[in-house]
C-alpha cells in the first residue's frame, strides 16, 4: 500500500502538481432514470434490472447496453453500482451512461461511492435523506486528475476490495460458526434437567411503563441521557431526569417484554422505562439470577413470537402469555454458571465493540479510510 500510494504522489507532483481540476457530474456524462416500476421484476428474467434495493432484480426486456453506474435515487439513498451490459432500471434509479474520455469510468465509481452520501445530506429535499432530485445530481462536483492517476488509483481499490472481500467472506463464516456453536451450548445449558419448573409470574416481580406518547418521547429524546425508554420495535429514546414522572423510572436489573410489532426479550441493568404496552421483569429474591431467566426466555423467542402471532395483524403478546410461563430455576450457583458461559459467547457474536462483528467493522472501516485518502485532492484554483 505504501509504494503504491508513492507512485500515486510522484504522479501527481509530475501531472497535476498545483492541484487536481474538479467538474460538475452532469458535465462528464449522461444522467437519466429508468422508467419502470419496481413490481415490473420477474424471477426468471434474463437481464439484470436495478431497482433502490441493495441487490438488483431480474427481468425479461433490457433499455440499455453499455457500461453504467446505477445511483440509488430512494430508499438506499446515494448507494452506487458498476455494471456493463444489458440492464433495465427502475424509474427513481438514477443512470450514468456516456462517460467523458476523461474519466475512468471504475475512478468515477470510487469516487462517488466515497463522496456522494455525504454531499447528499446537505444537498437532499429532506433533512431524512428520502430521494435525490437530479439537478442535485447534476451539481455534484468530482474530482478530475490525469488518467494516468485515475487508472492507479483503480488498481489499488479493486486490489483491496477483493483482498477485503475474501477477508470478510472468511470473518463471516467464522462468526456463522461461532454463532451455531453458541446456539448449540445454549440450548444445550438451557435444557436443565430434574428440577421442578416455576412459573414466571410467581418468582418474578411484573413492572408497569410509562405513559408517555411517542411523540412526547421525540421532543425529549436526548442522546447519552441517562435513562433509555424502550418503544414500539428498535426503536428507543434516552431522556434526563425530570424529563418523565419519577414513579416510571426503573432502576433494578430487569427483563424488557417487547410485546408489540417485534416481539422479544432485553436485559437491562440500569435506569430505564418502557411504553405502558410494554412490561419488564425483575426479582427480589437473592436466590434468582435475573439473567439467567433472560437467557431462558431468549432462547424460547421464537415461541412466544409464535404465541404472538395468533392473536392479531400486528403480533402481540398478553400478560398472561409470560405470567404463566413454565421456567426451570436450578440452583443458584448453577444460574451463575450458565450466565457466565453464555456471557463470554454473547459478547464473541453480538457486542460490536469487542470479537468478530468489531474486527468486521474494523475491516471496513480501513478500507473506507485508504479510499477517501487516495480520493482527496487538492482542487486546482487558475491564477486570476
Amino acid at each position: 500500500m505504501i509504494n503504491k500510494q508513492s507512485k500515486i504522489e510522484k504522479l501527481i507532483t509530475e501531472l497535476c502538481p498545483n492541484g487536481v481540476v474538479f467538474k460538475e457530474l452532469g458535465n462528464v456524462c449522461k444522467i437519466e432514470t429508468g422508467k419502470l416500476n419496481a413490481n415490473e421484476a420477474v424471477d426468471d428474467g434474463k437481464y439484470m434490472f436495478f431497482t433502490t434495493a441493495k441487490e438488483p432484480s431480474k427481468i425479461d426486456r433490457y433499455r440499455w447496453d453499455t457500461e453504467a453506474l446505477l445511483i440509488a435515487g430512494n430508499a438506499n439513498v446515494g448507494e452506487v453500482k458498476h455494471y456493463i451490459g444489458k440492464f433495465e432500471a427502475y424509474q427513481r434509479t438514477y443512470v450514468l451512461t456516456a462517460f467523458s474520455k476523461d474519466v475512468d469510468v471504475r475512478f468515477l465509481f470510487f469516487s462517488l461511492s466515497d463522496n456522494l452520501k455525504k454531499y447528499l445530506e446537505n444537498h437532499t429535499n429532506s433533512a431524512a435523506m428520502t430521494y435525490i432530485v437530479l439537478s442535485t445530481l447534476q451539481d455534484f462536483k468530482i474530482p478530475l486528475p490525469p488518467l494516468a492517476i485515475q487508472e492507479e488509483i483503480v488498481k489499488i481499490l479493486d486490489n483491496f476490495t477483493e483482498l477485503e472481500a475474501e477477508l470478510e467472506a472468511e470473518l463471516e463464516a467464522e462468526l456463522e460458526a461461532r454463532k451455531k456453536q453458541y446456539k448449540y451450548y445454549r440450548n444445550k445449558l438451557l435444557d436443565v434437567k430434574n428440577v421442578e419448573p416455576k412459573v414466571l409470574g410467581q418468582v418474578l416481580r411484573r413492572t408497569k411503563g410509562t405513559k408517555i406518547t411517542a411523540d412526547q418521547m421525540s421532543k425529549i429524546n436526548k442522546i447519552g441521557a441517562p435513562i433509555k425508554i424502550f418503544a414500539g420495535g428498535k426503536t428507543v429514546a434516552y431522556v434526563e431526569y425530570g424529563d418523565i414522572p419519577e414513579k416510571d423510572i426503573l432502576t433494578k436489573e430487569s427483563i424488557v417484554v417487547k410485546s408489540r410489532g417485534i416481539i422479544e426479550f432485553e436485559y437491562i441493568n440500569k435506569p430505564f422505562s418502557h411504553k405502558n404496552e410494554f412490561w419488564s421483569y425483575h426479582s427480589n429474591n437473592p436466590e434468582i439470577n435475573i439473567k439467567y431467566i433472560y437467557y431462558y426466555l431468549k432462547n424460547k423467542e421464537l415461541y412466544f413470537q409464535s404465541i404472538g402471532q395468533k392473536m392479531s395483524k400486528m403480533p402481540q403478546l398478553s400478560i398472561p402469555d409470560t405470567d404463566k410461563f413454565l421456567i426451570p430455576i436450578p440452583p443458584f450457583s448453577e444460574q451463575q454458571r450458565i450466565v457466565s458461559i453464555l456471557d463470554k459467547f454473547d459478547a464473541l457474536v453480538n457486542d460490536i465493540s469487542i470479537g468478530l462483528p468489531a474486527e468486521l467493522k474494523a475491516r471496513r472501516q480501513q478500507y473506507e479510510y485508504y479510499r477517501n485518502k487516495l480520493l482527496t485532492f487538492k482542487e486546482y484554483a487558475p491564477q486570476k
